[in-house]
């Protein structure tokens, strides 16, 4: 199943697809949160009309129900719970990438898997813009990553049992102000302006997979193909990562753990080149969709 955050008729609700295009609104949660914590996996409800939802230009998922009310599909986690827990330098060819950038920053040994979080005031989500902060930023850079959402709270779980507190995966845009990440040491300020998290289009649940997943991770700027790699190269696993955070931390039902991203992000190319106004990053992981977004 897949499931998306829409809004329409100036309220959000939680729907279901098993196609990605026919979509049908859910009662009884709160929001996406409210039906992680819950329990249930809920299916198709009978009866229902379904929303038929198509992609625009801009990237925007939108469609029209049966009674002619508009619905723009959002990011699945507009808010999280908890702020989202990253980690850094998690693929091979992206930890060269990043060294040649800023040895300082970036290179050295890395023998335990890097971790930090994002604050997420709001997150958007497909065809929404991303802030360039021009003033601020001057080295604005995109990174696609396969984010886990845990489905229940998750304290001291084990490596072989991870897989059973995972609800499903989405996409995460760990939008980076790459002048603030280094300048500050600490990446927390360059990684959680507002708007730096883009996420979606939905929710694939854990089961429509084999675990550990192994789903092309693509991303493309203006067109150009940038980042081409495989979610199962990760450094550090998705059950290490759940096992090693969970040791002394609850994870609760809802937590998204963004696992890092493959090497061609900007910061990457040789000279680098970063984002500008304008500027399309259309990103998509296998199974689950595509997450487009302008820089504005």
């Amino acid at each position: 199943m897949k499931y998306y955050t829409v809004a329409f008729e100036g309220r959000e609700a939680v729907a279901v697809s098993e196609n990605g295009t026919e979509l049908y609104i859910l009662d009884g949660y709160k929001d996406m949160n409210a039906l992680i914590r819950s329990g249930e996996r809920p299916g198709i409800p009978a009866g229902k009309p379904a929303v038929r939802i198509g992609e625009n230009a801009d990237g925007s998922l939108t469609g029209t129900g049966p009674d002619g009310t508009a619905v723009r599909v959002i990011a699945p986690i507009p808010e999280p719970l908890q702020d989202v827990l990253c980690l850094g330098i998690n693929y091979r060819a992206h930890e060269t990438e990043a060294s040649r950038f800023s040895e300082e920053a970036f290179g050295g040994e890395k023998p335990k898997a890097i971790f930090f979080s994002k604050r997420v005031n709001r997150a958007p989500g497909p065809g929404d813009d991303i802030p360039s902060y021009q003033g601020l930023v001057d080295s604005l850079d995109y990174e696609t990553e396969l984010g886990v959402v845990i489905g229940k709270d998750a304290f001291q779980v084990k490596a072989e049992d991870a897989a059973d507190y995972i609800f499903g995966y989405t996409i995460v845009n760990d939008v980076s102000a790459r002048n603030l990440q280094t300048a500050h040491r600490q990446w927390y300020f360059g990684k959680s302006l507002d708007g730096f998290t883009p996420m979606g289009p939905c929710i694939m649940t854990a089961d429509e997979t084999a675990f550990p997943p192994a789903l092309r991770i693509r991303c493309s700027v203006n067109g150009v193909p940038r980042q081409d790699s495989v979610t199962d190269l990760l450094i550090h696993g998705i059950a290490e990562i759940i096992e090693t955070l969970s040791a002394g931390m609850t994870l609760r039902a809802g937590t998204v753990i963004a696992t890092g991203t493959p090497s061609g992000v900007g910061m990457g190319l040789q000279p680098p080149v970063f984002l500008n106004p304008g500027d399309v990053v259309r990103m998509e992981i296998e199974g689950i969709g595509v997450l487009q977004n302008t820089v504005r």
